[in-house]
């Protein structure tokens, strides 16, 4: 490899160093194809030559070079007009064409420009034609590039008067700081906006090119911002700007999928947020509905999912479960821990729209998240919860149920069941402490929140399975609930993998099990996507149970990540 030649005393350089390399590291490296790679990357003719200008510019910068006239383009025009009166000759043609070309001409402006340091834009001079009673103004040059000017008009209802709606935060105006909400738009680049209608002058700007001047009206002097908290949502729904039609500037809007994180920047408006997406690095924020604007457009449509929900729920019975999912066909003897309407997250959860949330990590030492398993009758619950006891029985477990039946003979209380008296559980009932239960053939059977507690007490990962509409109820500070929601793939896949296998019921309904049916397979479907448009909010996993091994590997792999990394959770769960 060539090296540069250096004087006596002068120490090498960059480019000296880097074609010295290969040879010094050549007794470190095992392997020839190892040695190749570094000679060929050291080699490289590309890298070489930046490095070469690297050196080059070190040394201007040390010497410090200044320019021998900051007035070239004048001298090339000055000699070009002497050569025309010569004698005409090759060379000076030759010349004449050089000079004339505009690539030279515009590296000799710019040698002038920096020579001179004259870097600041030249402004258009004031208008001299101003009324002496017309109100005072500004004239504003903004260089447009190709990301939006970040502000909203809108007309005055009782003026008529164009103004200054909002101002992106982030965007081009805002980091100008000359532009305010409530500014008046007189003028674009000219062109008087009195009698245009703000599609008219958006149209104007988007057809301008390079500096945009705006002749504007103050508004009234705003005070100086405050420095406020930072805010992240978690969006619950789905939006894209360019369907809304309410929203006042498609362009501006802010596109986000269910489950992005927001940053939101600015609530000054009731009815349209400012917001970026956590993490991006670009400044500008984009137009988002509020809160309260989603909750009345989003309120109207949900009966009907909920209804068909109860339809789906309704069509069949599927025998008693373990996670006490009771027979369907009598709603009346499956119970909510508490009635919807007396809960406090009711609205949220039955309207979804953003979440306030915030970063979360658990400590060394503190109890884990409670894991919740939800999706349809047959879809793999119970098969993924034993392969997780299995696994690791140290680190994984379940609660024990409570019931009102008799002890068998071969039972243990606490081991099987929490064996209570009918009264008892009935008093339980009344005072909230079942996260589900229900009554067969006489008896009760429920899960309480005890027994949630219990297994979390012992520094054990807990894993629930249980109706989605229980979800609500469990999502507090105290069990910081990870909801993974289990789907069945598609009907056909169902069909291919699943012929052989059986719907198995209940340990207290033994001998029921039975083939899948046709039936079977589109209830299942039909149930979790139900589930999913109904609940899907809720969801911070979803897996696809087509192979049992490859669901459970991504279901290990997501509690691992849980109890290791940071996770956005609601900011209530932090303030305990």
């Amino acid at each position: 490899m060539p090296a540069l030649a250096t004087g006596a005393g002068h120490e090498p350089g960059l480019y000296e160093l880097l074609a010295a390399l290969p040879s010094q590291l050549q007794p470190h490296v095992s392997r020839p194809e190892d040695n190749t790679f570094l000679q060929d990357m050291f080699g490289e003719r590309g890298l070489q030559s930046l490095v070469k200008i690297h050196e080059w510019l070190q040394k201007y910068e040390e010497r410090k070079p200044g320019p021998v006239l900051d007035r070239a383009a004048a001298l090339a025009q000055n000699l070009s007009a002497e050569l025309e009166e010569k004698a005409a000759n090759g060379d000076i043609k030759e010349l004449l064409q050089i000079l004339a070309k505009p690539h030279v001409k515009s590296l000799l402006s710019v040698h002038d420009t920096v020579a001179q340091k004259s870097y600041d834009p030249e402004l258009p001079p004031l208008p001299e034609d101003l009324d002496d009673d017309e109100d005072s103004v500004k004239i504003i040059r903004l260089v447009k590039n190709k990301e939006p000017l970040g502000a909203t008009i809108r007309r005055d209802e009782h003026t008529g008067a164009i103004l200054v709606a909002r101002i992106m935060k982030g965007g081009a105006a805002d980091r100008s700081g000359l532009i305010h909400v409530g500014d008046e738009l007189k003028e674009v680049n000219g062109i008087p906006v009195d009698d245009k209608k703000p599609e008219e002058i958006i149209r104007i700007l988007a057809q301008s090119q390079g500096a945009i001047t705006f002749k504007v009206v103050p508004g009234v002097k705003e005070e100086a911002p405050t420095t406020e908290p930072k805010v992240f949502v978690r969006a619950l729904f789905d939006y894209d700007p360019k369907e809304d039609k309410a929203i006042p500037c498609k362009e501006a809007g802010l596109a986000f999928k269910k489950g992005s994180i927001l940053q939101i920047m600015s609530q000054d408006d009731a009815t349209w947020w400012q917001a970026k997406h956590e993490g991006d690095t670009n400044p500008r924020a984009g137009l988002i509905p509020s809160k309260q604007f989603q909750e009345r457009r989003f309120a109207l449509p949900r009966p009907a999912a909920t209804l068909q929900f109860q339809r789906i729920s309704s069509r069949r019975s599927s025998g008693f479960r373990r996670s006490f999912r009771l027979s369907r066909r009598d709603r009346k003897t499956n119970k909510s821990m508490y009635e919807s309407k007396k809960s406090e997250l009711y609205d949220m959860a039955d309207v979804p729209t953003y979440e306030e949330v915030a970063p979360y990590r658990r400590l060394s030492g503190a109890k884990h998240r409670l894991v919740v398993l939800v999706g349809p009758t047959g879809v793999g619950l119970n098969e993924l919860k034993r392969k997780l006891l299995i696994s690791d029985p140290q680190h994984f477990s379940v609660t024990i149920p409570h019931t009102s039946r008799a002890k068998k003979n071969q039972e243990s209380d606490g081991v099987e069941y929490h064996f209570i008296s009918k009264h008892l559980f009935e008093t339980d009932i009344h005072n909230n402490k079942f996260i589900e239960y229900g009554e067969y053939k006489g008896n009760y059977y429920g899960t309480s929140l005890d027994s949630v507690r219990s297994v979390l007490a012992k520094s054990k990962v807990c894993l629930l399975d249980v109706q989605p509409h229980t979800i609500k109820h469990l999502r507090t500070a105290e069990f910081k609930p990870f909801v993974v929601f289990v789907k069945p793939p598609s009907l056909d896949r169902l069909r291919e993998t699943r012929q052989n296998a059986k719907v198995i019921s209940g340990k207290e309904d033994k001998g029921t099990a039975k083939p899948f049916t046709e039936e079977d397979f589109q209830e299942m479907v039909g149930t979790a996507q139900t589930m999913e448009s109904q609940y899907g909010h809720l969801f911070e996993k979803v897996i696809v149970n087509d192979d049992l091994s490859a669901a459970f590997g991504e279901l290990r792999l997501a509690l691992k990540k849980v109890e290791m990394e940071t996770h956005w959770v609601p900011i209530s769960w932090t303030h305990s």
